[in-house]
């Protein structure tokens, strides 16, 4: 048997191996490509561990934005804007993009809501740090947002955490 051909085939083989285990890595480890999540509901659980029996950490309102940063079972634990790490039952989340305010914390400031996506547009609204949108267009580093008031207007992408 020919040196070049066994050489060959192991390298193929180890190639088709490791792309099988990126795969298997990947799909098995949500942290792998960030996933993004929203609450779905109101007044949502976080907790300390994957089952309602571990102790609440938070109470999380609808449309808050969450990081998936691992899995198990039914639950996915998440990290949020703060950096804080919990879990969450897979059914009270979408895939529906929200938004948060991470600017001004510990502070009295607030962003501006603009009615184009420019800082010479007219100021519509503002918003305090913690505040979540409804995200409803991109562009160029602003973002068109929606209140649960109903308020809409373009924020500089740099002052929100979420997507």
């Amino acid at each position: 048997m020919d040196c070049k051909y066994i050489r060959d085939s192991s390298k193929r083989i180890f190639g088709i191996l490791l792309l099988l285990t990126l795969a298997t890595w990947s799909v098995s480890n949500p942290a792998a490509g960030i996933t993004m999540v929203s609450v779905s509901g109101e007044k949502v659980n976080l907790r300390k561990g994957p089952s309602t029996g571990h102790p609440i950490i938070w109470e999380l309102g609808k449309g808050f934005p969450l990081k998936v940063i691992g899995s198990k079972g039914k639950w996915l634990k998440v990290s949020d804007f703060e950096s804080d790490v919990g879990w969450i039952y897979k059914n009270l989340v979408s895939r529906k993009p929200h938004l948060i305010v991470k600017m001004h914390k510990n502070s009295t400031g607030k962003i501006n809501i603009r009615s184009g996506p420019g800082a010479k547009y007219k100021i519509v609204g503002k918003a305090e740090y913690g505040v979540v949108f409804e995200t409803l267009v991109r562009q160029k580093g602003w973002v068109k947002v929606r209140h649960e008031t109903g308020l809409t207007g373009w924020v500089k992408r740099s002052l929100l955490w979420g997507w």
